[in-house]
């Protein structure tokens, strides 16, 4: 999720809004008390008075424009932008020419902060850099003074603007973690009750079948299967838990260990193809339900074959039986009653890494192909 646009992102940008609006009644209030005190210094003390009156009015307004980050649209910063350097090049028109002071003195420092808010480093930087010009192409002479407000026009928005960036990523940043370290705790939890619970009943199950026999040993058998991918998938996803935010791991390692004598065969490339440890455990997973079902369906030792090819923007997984394929529309059957093997382990953990799964059947076998996206490693560190 952008740092832009995720929650904490905007709550954190309408809490510099609010902040804002604090800012610009000061900064009113200054702008106001310092003409008064500088009433002298107007050639035209009616245009200046109006023009006073004009900065109040858009302050009341800007407050509650800003109030709504709806109405925070590039219209309504260009307008409050455009107002100040409207007050900054009304200056000579109000107080004549070698006036000392700008009429809205620190006025402007309301929309340049806008700036700085709304578009962050850049916006602060265009919007200092307009205010700068307008000030200094006023002015018969640019003495010291004069510069040294221009200079910190300029790098005042572009600071600020960046430290609100940072706040914001940091903001965002810190969502994720709890997110994820929420997340990691619900898996423990959830592993906790499967493993005091269900595990345990299918050990019962699996063992009584064997003692009773018959049609029960059948189940018990079932149980058996049932219990081992409910311990491999615990196992899986206390790997993905315990990996460092960042970790990587070698996806064709963590293949190879599918091999199983003559039975499973996996070819992988020569180099290690290193992945985020989520995305390498999730692709292992559809590798071993796609074998499951080659053991279920077509025989406990029917031979099998994992592909892994490795590409710069991609990695590419096929599974291989050579079984009697599957029928047309068994798969949406076992679906519509409730069998979500295929769909969820294959499918939908495919689907969650934004990769695509074609199926490839018939009375030769059947064929999973599974095209996984490879994430820049580098810009994500």
């Amino acid at each position: 999720m952008s740092s832009w646009t995720s929650p904490a992102s905007i709550a954190i940008k309408d809490r510099m809004f609010r902040a804002l609006a604090v800012l610009r009644v000061v900064l009113l209030l200054n702008t106001v008390a310092l003409n008064i005190y500088r009433a002298d210094n107007f050639q035209r003390p009616v245009a200046g008075a109006a023009c006073v009156v004009a900065m109040a009015l858009w302050t009341g307004f800007a407050i509650w424009a800003y109030s709504d980050k709806r109405r925070r649209t590039f219209r309504l910063l260009a307008a409050d932008l455009a107002i100040a350097v409207a007050m900054l090049l009304a200056t000579p028109l109000v107080k004549g020419d070698g006036f000392n002071a700008s009429l809205p003195g620190f006025w402007v420092m309301g929309a340049l902060f806008a700036w700085a808010v709304h578009y962050r480093a850049l916006g602060g930087l265009a919007a200092g850099t307009a205010l700068a010009a307008a000030d200094l192409s006023q002015r018969e002479e640019i003495r010291q003074s004069d510069y040294g407000n221009a200079f910190l026009l300029i790098v005042g928005g572009l600071i600020v603007g960046f430290m609100c960036d940072s706040l914001q990523q940091m903001a965002t940043e810190r969502d994720v973690a709890e997110r994820e370290s929420a997340m990691a705790a619900e898996r423990a939890r959830l592993a906790r009750v499967v493993h005091d619970g269900v595990l345990q009943v299918l050990a019962l199950v699996q063992r009584r079948g064997r003692e009773l026999g018959g049609e029960a040993a059948e189940l018990g058998r079932l149980a058996g299967e049932q219990e081992r991918v409910l311990r491999e998938l615990i196992r899986a996803q206390e790997a993905v838990t315990t990996v460092h935010d960042g970790g990587t791991v070698d996806l064709a390692s963590e293949l190879a260990q599918l091999q199983r004598g003559e039975t499973v065969t996996v070819a992988t490339p020569g180099p290690a193809v290193e992945l985020p440890a989520a995305t390498a455990y999730e692709i292992v997973a559809v590798a071993r339900a796609c074998l499951d079902n080659v053991r279920h369906h077509v025989g406990e030792d029917a031979p099998a074959w994992v592909l892994l090819q490795a590409f710069p923007d991609r990695v590419e997984l096929s599974v291989r039986d050579e079984g009697p394929g599957i029928a047309p529309g068994r798969l949406e059957e076992a679906a519509a009653q409730g069998r979500l093997g295929v769909s969820e382990s294959i499918r939908g953990r495919v689907a969650d890494l934004g990769g695509s799964v074609e199926l490839v059947t018939g009375s030769f076998g059947t064929e999973w192909e599974v095209v996984v996206p490879r994430p820049d490693l580098g810009s994500s560190a």
